[in-house]
């Protein structure tokens, strides 16, 4: 069994060991430029999976506990943290599956990125790749419509010279330039100072809110409305599921083979930012954060808040081009690019897949509806409930069980205990993340448009001081349709 083990191992980094070193100089004038370009270690994928995970979430969890109270808040976070890393381990076995069956196949991955859509059709046939394309191609767009939002939003923060859409028009440009981003191997001195960035926000969260202290009257009255507890609820299923990208990141590994566990360690991390934040901040706050969906909103102004948002900026950059690199590939197979080894030709050539990204945060400025709306529509099948029916039908034949180059572990009780978590994890889903989840989004997505309009100037901007009163701590703070207020601020991509 030893000696197989071996041979699988061979047949599945052979190839693109020899890829990435063909014709890579040997001199130290090499070595510098690749520490900080050229990535693909256990840790370069561990810190793209945490920095991938966690951004702008951190500012939306303590939203998303005063509606669920703090109790649902901490548990939804622990077992959606735990079904996200199972699920992506699930994508992580299909792709050594694919992969290993093409390579013997003798099929060469030279200058060629696998992407999720491709595992899907070479296991399970056209069918499951058409739609495994839309769900994802989807999901990315508007996750990269998310990040382009959230720039805009966040910047309001601390310039509010300019109005939320003229700075969208401003970081689409500056976004646009992740198209001279090759693939995921060159983002490692990004995804290393994406996750600083972000654990300086959690902290600077946590601890500005204890040193801030609890407001006068505060009140925990959460949960009080369905609409508002499955909001919430698919909030977090969506920060815990950022794995959409997990086949690009495994293919810009050494030895892909080593990713099984590397999302589970990356969630344990993340959790250590968003429960204390959204812990800290409920606990300040409370029932205020009915009306202020972002943190940063309750927080008074100081460098140190300024320098979160500065950062969160920057960390929106490095998450746009996460969330667009695979559309880039895509485009790039359909057009017959994705091989071409110049740089320039191939950024000329994504150019087109930042248009349609750029028009859609126009239109659709709803940051924090729009998240709740993707989070129940398209991640909701995109990486629980696809990749757990996946991995049911790939094996579902004796022979495919017994042929499959990952068997599962004992202690998820082999493959009859797979299969039982596969299934809780496709209904759980359905029902409660994609039926209860949509249908809170849906309700509150068709308010904002009836509310602001499509391409509205400056969603949810505090009206001029001289204009209007500010109103009182907790006012509707219990109402059904907080994310309507004047003050309420943007939310998480």
């Amino acid at each position: 069994m030893a000696s197989s083990d071996k041979v699988v191992e061979t047949v599945i980094v052979g190839n693109y060991v020899e890829m990435e070193t063909e014709g890579k100089p040997k001199g130290m004038k090499s070595k510098i430029p690749n520490l900080f370009w050229h990535g693909g270690s256990v840790y370069d994928a561990w810190f793209s999976c945490a920095s991938n995970q966690v951004a702008q979430v951190l500012l939306t969890l303590p939203y998303s506990f005063s509606q669920l109270g703090m109790l649902s808040g901490i548990l939804f976070q622990l077992f959606y943290g735990l079904m996200g890393s199972w699920t992506a381990y699930l994508i992580s076995i299909l792709y050594v599956e694919y992969r290993t069956r093409k390579e013997r196949e003798k099929v060469d991955f030279r200058n060629h990125v696998i992407q999720w859509f491709e595992v899907l059709d070479g296991l399970l046939g056209k069918h499951w790749r058409n739609v495994g394309l839309a769900f994802n191609c989807t999901f990315l767009l508007f996750g990269s419509v998310i990040q382009l939002i959230a720039c805009a939003s966040n910047i309001y923060y601390i310039n509010d010279n300019l109005d939320k859409r003229t700075w969208t028009y401003i970081f689409g440009a500056c976004c646009a330039t992740t198209v001279f981003i090759p693939s995921f191997h060159n983002y490692r001195i990004w995804s290393f100072l994406g996750l600083i960035m972000t654990t300086y926000t959690a902290w600077y969260l946590t601890v500005a809110s204890l040193l801030h202290g609890q407001v006068e009257g505060v009140k925990h009255s959460g949960p009080t409305k369905l609409v508002l507890y499955f909001t919430g609820a698919t909030n977090i299923l969506y920060t815990f599921g950022g794995h959409a990208v997990t086949v690009e990141i495994m293919h810009a590994m050494w030895k892909p083979q080593k990713f099984k566990a590397i999302y589970l360690i990356a969630t344990l991390y993340v959790l250590t930012l968003t429960l204390p934040v959204a812990a800290a901040v409920y606990w300040a706050f409370g029932d205020m954060l009915l009306d202020h969906s972002n943190a940063f909103s309750l927080l008074p102004r100081t460098p140190f808040r300024d320098m979160a948002v500065i950062l969160m900026l920057i960390h929106q950059f490095i998450t746009f081009g996460f969330a667009c690199t695979p559309l880039y590939f895509v485009w790039e197979k359909a057009i017959g690019m994705h091989e071409c080894k110049s740089l320039c030709k191939r950024a000329a050539a994504r150019l087109p897949v930042v248009v349609p990204i750029w028009f859609l945060a126009i239109i659709f400025p709803f940051f924090g509806p729009i998240n709740s709306t993707v989070g129940s529509l398209l991640v909701s099948f995109t990486v629980y409930i696809i990749p757990a029916l996946a991995h049911i039908f790939t094996f579902r034949s004796a022979t495919a069980r017994e042929n499959a180059v990952e068997q599962p572990s004992k202690y998820f009780g082999r493959w009859v205990g797979t299969y039982t978590i596969n299934v809780s994890v496709v209904v759980w889903v359905l029902i409660v993340g994609f039926g209860f989840g949509g249908w809170a989004s849906m309700t509150n997505f068709i308010h904002q448009i009836d509310t602001f309009g499509l391409f509205t100037k400056c969603y949810q901007c505090p009206p001029p001081a001289s204009a209007v009163s500010p109103p009182p701590h907790g006012h509707n703070a219990t109402a059904a349709a907080p994310l309507h207020h004047p003050f309420n601020h943007t939310r998480r991509p």
